[in-house]
């Protein structure tokens, strides 16, 4: 009987890497560690070559490997991480200037909040070029031009 528990362990831990690999490449995801090293190839034999020191930081992930994926951050570096330091948790981050936030998903709404550029936050609601933007509690909808980690017309729930 202890062999059939741990088979079933093993095989359920190993479900949500299967997932992830089969996820089709490019989609969004996030740094999920307060530290994570990009290497210019899929192994801890190469050598860092970055070292990402910002949980919830937005990225491209434009290649899988087992275990590893190719992603590209916001300044278009790309490289290697372990993809257990990625998140599928939806970010994003202010690009250009200060980036108004809106009481909805309308130019003509009220201002809530005013992000500065390089600020991250949890994106939700995308639908007609704007999203929820959510930075620590201020949330405010912006225009999908102003920030990266989505595409313009994306859609999310």
């Amino acid at each position: 009987m202890r062999k059939l528990v741990w088979g079933f362990v093993i095989v359920a831990l190993s479900v949500p890497t299967m997932a992830l690999a089969q996820q089709k490449t490019p989609y969004w995801a996030s740094i999920s560690a307060g530290k994570a090293r990009m290497r210019p190839g899929p192994g801890r034999e190469f050598p860092a070559s970055w070292l990402y020191q910002r949980a919830d930081l937005p990225v491209r992930v434009i290649e899988t490997y087992p275990n590893w994926r190719k992603i590209e951050d916001p300044d278009g570096t790309k490289g290697w991480v372990q993809a257990n330091l990625l998140s599928n948790s939806r970010t994003a981050l202010v690009t250009g200037a200060e980036r108004e936030m809106r009481a909805s998903a309308d130019a003509g709404a009220p201002v809530v909040w005013r992000a500065e550029p390089g600020v991250v936050g949890r994106i939700s609601q995308c639908a007609r070029g704007w999203c929820l933007f959510d930075a620590k509690g201020r949330a405010g909808y912006i225009q999908t031009v102003h920030i990266w980690g989505t595409a313009p017309d994306e859609k999310l729930p």
